[in-house]
């Protein structure tokens, strides 16, 4: 358990890092913005086109195979990058299909690795697993960029890469080196195709918890979205605080710190109350902690709404992980986790970034925040008015027989 989330946290790490780095990297090569931003289109295309075709392949193959390849593909793929900066050869395409082409690898590990975890830890303890990945892996996103910020001063953002390219060996080290199973024995001519993504589908829209909860996920996800896209914004143009401001740094600090608190927290909650019912109690909170991020002036409360944001934040993405991976079938795992993520940081995540850098356009920072996280408003409404408040405390596993038969 531990390898496995060390290599989680690395290569969320690294992945930061080159978060920041390749948009400054391609606008000093370029000058130009539409080239920049088609540096994060690159980067999300991938899930929504090739999401669902991963989690059928994460399904019929061995998932520690399957990740050790594809972070060892991811690393040779950003490699080039630093390497042609040094031989004075690096180019805006090179790094834009550099950027689309390791994101799809990505793609194809987060596959495997989304269905990879239950079959470390018994499903009970699942929650206190998912919430150490979200905390650790929200910390490491939330420290990594201001670090990498800061190495960019003083190294070129091509070298700076170099750093994700050790990130990406690491992960696949402790990868190949967690001794259990990753994924069950596949039987042979399992087959990959259309009726293989249907199987995913129909298990979702048949289980009104996970169906339920990849509705919430998504709408929660938006909200977090839009609130990242417009926190610089919403601090220059409101809180009266400047780039390079040791208080835009607190802003974002207390993101990680919401995240620290919140994977303490979730796996109390959700054996006290179990998974739906914490999910049901958490989502009213999170809609008035995100509604009331529109209401401070000033640094300090922006801050602690802040932190208490990402409380519910984590505590909610930790559940709907959870209950997806405790009822769903190991044969259909990757399949149905990937829809989640798609749901989530393929749709929800990315269009909440782009309404609210739309709507700051147009009005007042805390007033896009505002109609922005009333997503989480939303989301508490549909919960409280779907099955979930008769759901039981505890979510049996479906049966093996809701699975598909992969053999010929």
């Amino acid at each position: 358990m531990f390898r496995y989330v060390a290599a989680r946290i690395v290569s969320l790490a690294g992945s930061a890092v080159t978060f920041i780095a390749l948009p400054v990297l391609i606008y000093g090569i370029t000058g130009s913005p539409t080239w920049t931003s088609l540096v994060i289109v690159a980067e999300a295309v991938p899930y929504l086109l090739l999401g669902l075709l991963a989690g059928v392949m994460a399904d019929h193959v061995d998932r520690r195979r399957m990740m050790v390849t594809t972070d060892l593909l991811a690393a040779a793929t950003l490699a080039t990058i630093p390497v042609a900066a040094w031989l004075d050869v690096l180019t805006a395409p090179h790094v834009l299909v550099a950027a689309l082409v390791g994101r799809t690898i990505f793609v194809f590990f987060d596959a495997a690795n989304q269905g990879a975890l239950p079959s470390l830890v018994p499903r009970d303890r699942l929650p206190s697993a998912n919430a150490l990945v979200f905390g650790g892996s929200t910390v490491a996103e939330t420290v990594v960029p201001v670090i990498a910020g800061a190495l960019i001063v003083v190294v070129s953002p091509a070298s700076v890469i170099a750093i994700d390219v050790l990130t990406f060996v690491a992960s696949a080290m402790l990868v190949r080196s967690i001794a259990r199973p990753l994924s069950a024995s596949r039987p042979a001519g399992s087959a990959i195709g259309w009726s293989a993504v249907g199987d995913g589908a129909r298990f979702i829209v048949r289980h009104e918890v996970v169906r339920i909860m990849i509705v919430i996920g998504a709408l929660v996800a938006f909200s977090a979205g839009s609130l990242m896209a417009v926190l610089v914004v919403w601090a220059d143009r409101v809180l009266d605080v400047r780039e390079g401001d040791w208080r835009l740094g607190v802003l974002y600090g207390a993101w990680g710190v919401g995240a620290v608190v919140g994977s303490v927290v979730v796996p109390m909650l959700v054996r006290r109350f179990g998974g739906v019912r914490a999910a049901l109690l958490i989502l009213p909170v999170a809609a008035v902690s995100g509604l009331a991020l529109s209401l401070p002036s000033t640094w300090l409360p922006a801050a602690v709404l802040v932190a208490l944001w990402s409380v519910m934040y984590i505590m909610i993405a930790t559940i709907s992980v959870t209950l997806r991976q405790q009822v769903t079938p190991e044969p259909l795992m990757s399949r149905v986790m990937t829809a989640g993520r798609m749901a989530t940081f393929g749709v929800g995540y990315p269009v909440g970034a782009l309404l609210a850098g739309v709507l700051a356009t147009r009005m007042d920072a805390d007033d896009a925040i505002l109609a922005c996280q009333a997503s989480l408003l939303l989301a508490a409404v549909i919960a409280w008015l779907s099955p979930l408040r008769s759901a039981p405390r505890t979510l049996a596993p479906a049966a093996d027989a809701d699975a598909p038969n992969t053999t010929n």
